[in-house]
């Protein structure tokens, strides 16, 4: 599968943001994993796909190149239905060489240990139940600036033109050190602070303010609750850098649980 001889037969492909939340979603059901299954009913069917995880995080900017990624369980003390889910999707080499070669302002390594970690598949085996998508995984370079990995995620915007779907994966509120554990994780609920935060992040959004989206950590106290640390918050700058300025942003599963959580997802185009 070589990307230099795809065509854009499909046109533009989409951009997601998912608010995964929760490893328990791969097999609960509630309102967010239905709204995931109803996007693999209505996106086109991509030649593979490219996900950037929170839950990878590496030295240097890293993707994954082997053929068959492995699913990785990267959480504890959940049930054992959960560390028995295999999500077989194919990796893609020549799609990782291509990202290798397309990204010209920083280097990026081909990964031959990661695989795929649970917020890449805990969502995707909802939307592409099949698992028949080739998958590459994006790590974040935790030296990078907020800046620097909002430019390499431009670099990425041709993939789109080429049947590619790019699938940020993280949750605009997560600070689990202010979770309400009185409270189910399928019950809509959130802090003032929080629902306060998702609210000004959305608005930045709709406005295209980029700027004040990659300078995060100046939006105040809320914010700075919501993103205590930018792993989660990363994946949705990797979705905005890729918005056209013709194409409209769509919300959706856009709710707060267990107080310091929000599911905000996003489609563009």
């Amino acid at each position: 599968m070589n990307l230099t001889n795809f065509d854009n037969s499909m046109g533009r492909m989409p951009v997601l943001f998912v608010g995964h939340g929760s490893p328990m979603y791969a097999i609960e059901e509630n309102e967010f994993v239905q709204k995931w299954r109803d996007l693999g009913k209505s996106l086109p069917k991509p030649k593979a796909i490219i996900a950037v995880s929170a839950h990878w995080e590496s030295r240097g900017t890293q993707v994954t190149a082997m053929p068959k990624p492995q699913t990785i369980h990267d959480f504890g003390g959940f049930p054992c239905e959960l560390y028995d889910i295999q999500y077989p999707a194919p990796g893609n080499p020549e799609l990782a060489t291509e990202i290798m070669k397309t990204v010209r302002n920083s280097e990026v390594l081909a990964d031959q240990k990661w695989g795929l970690d649970h917020g890449t598949w805990s969502v995707l085996r909802r939307v592409y139940p099949n698992a028949d998508i080739p998958i590459v995984q994006l790590s974040l370079d935790y030296n990078k600036s907020p800046k620097e990995h909002y430019e390499l995620a431009k670099e990425l915007a041709l993939f789109r033109e080429k049947g590619v779907l790019i699938v940020g994966s993280g949750n605009i509120v997560h600070n689990l050190r202010q979770v309400a554990w009185d409270k189910t994780d399928d019950e809509e609920f959130g802090f003032d602070w929080a629902i306060e935060a998702n609210e000004k992040i959305k608005k930045l959004v709709r406005e295209n303010d980029y700027k004040a989206l990659i300078d995060y950590h100046l939006l105040g106290k809320e914010v700075q609750m919501a993103a205590p640390t930018p792993d989660h918050y990363l994946p949705l700058l990797y979705a905005l850098a890729l918005k056209s300025d013709d194409e409209e942003v769509e919300f959706f599963n856009d709710k707060a649980v267990m107080g310091s959580l929000t599911m905000t997802s996003l489609k563009i185009g």
